[in-house]
């Protein structure tokens, strides 16, 4: 299916309270409202893809989108998740590179996309968008030491613990205060604790025996979030 237009409007975006763009005057809300485009991707559509150049930066109006990484034996690793208005896509354009990772979304989401000349001109303007991008960059950069130090040094339980939290960091509960408000498949979870398939099922069903988390259909609920963190060797 192909992905369509929608219409979003930035004076009256809740999403835009949540990005780097919540600061910005009535004049710059209404440069991006008239040059943006957004659109509408349907579960597993691509935003962008690996090796692709860049010519403008994407922000999550509404949905979820998994970020990954494919090596060259077609093995995914996923880098992040990203929710609404998260900022995907930007490094690439900052450093003048090609994207080092495929953008791809979990569920039928809209992404407003702003072109390069508006988001370098929103920049050298508004010191705001500048250290709103640095305080990103900086989350990324920790987030990818701990992904580096977790597969280097973590037992492959403790990243599954850490997986989960993470999971539900990113997306919160739903009404129950315990279901993870995201549904991914096994498969997904393997490549988001860097472990295969059959093993993140295995030890799903570990921590399931342990009273650690339960199940409703493909939806996890997490019973024990103080030994989960305990497992993870995580201090918060």
């Amino acid at each position: 299916m192909r992905k369509g237009n929608t219409s979003v409007d930035c004076n009256n975006c809740d999403s835009r309270a949540k990005s780097i763009f919540c600061s910005l005057q009535q004049n710059d809300v209404e440069a991006i409202n008239n040059n943006k485009g957004c659109s509408t991707y349907n579960k597993g559509q691509i935003i962008f893809s690996q090796n692709a150049i860049p010519h403008g930066i994407f922000i999550i109006y509404s949905g979820k989108v998994k970020i990954f990484q494919l090596s060259e034996n077609g093995k995914k690793q996923i880098v992040r998740m990203a929710s609404v208005g998260d900022v995907i896509g930007y490094r690439a354009l900052l450093s003048s590179e090609h994207y080092t990772s495929t953008a791809e979304v979990i569920i039928n989401s809209e992404v407003c996309f702003i072109p390069k000349e508006l988001f370098f001109s929103l920049m050298s303007k508004n010191y705001s968008v500048t250290n709103g991008l640095m305080n990103l960059l900086t989350k990324d950069l920790r987030l990818a030491e701990n992904k580096i130090t977790g597969l280097a040094q973590k037992p492959v339980k403790e990243r599954m613990a850490e997986a989960l939290l993470f999971m539900k960091e990113t997306y919160g509960f739903e009404n129950d205060n315990k279901t993870i408000n995201v549904i991914l498949t096994r498969e997904e979870i393997a490549n988001l604790v860097g472990t295969a398939t059959e093993t993140a099922i295995r030890l799903l069903s570990v921590l399931k025996k342990q009273n650690l988390i339960d199940f409703d259909g493909k939806k996890i609920r997490l019973i024990n979030i103080p030994q989960l963190t305990v497992m993870a060797n995580l201090n918060y």
